[in-house]
């Protein structure tokens, strides 16, 4: 049996490697995200579903981390999703909301 070593990529592996626009604490990036992260996780979350054309209950899962990295060819992995937002959601929410805005007004989402 052989192991998997490496994750497919969304649509065939056409897109181009990337990476994050904003790190995962770089709040002061956007505080007005930071602020609804924050108070609002829930909220945020539904912002992000929205964006992706996703349920709503679908922003703050390792899913659609996981979706929106490979999508754009951020390195990663499933469980590095997943530990980001177990043990640091708010963190992992701002930051995919910020880098769906940064990637919005490049024309690039």
């Amino acid at each position: 049996m052989n192991p998997v070593v490496s994750q497919p990529r969304y649509g065939g592996g056409g897109t181009m490697a990337s990476d994050w626009q904003t790190g995962e604490c770089d709040c002061c990036n956007d505080l007005g995200i930071c602020l609804c992260g924050t108070f609002f996780p829930l909220c945020l979350s539904c912002q992000i579903a929205s964006d992706m054309d996703e349920c709503c209950l679908c922003g703050a899962s390792v899913a659609m981390r996981t979706k929106y990295r490979t999508k754009y060819g951020i390195p990663g992995s499933i469980c590095s999703d997943f530990l980001w937002l177990m043990c640091f959601p708010q963190c992992a929410l701002c930051q995919l909301k910020r880098d769906i805005e940064k990637r919005k007004a490049m024309n690039a989402f």
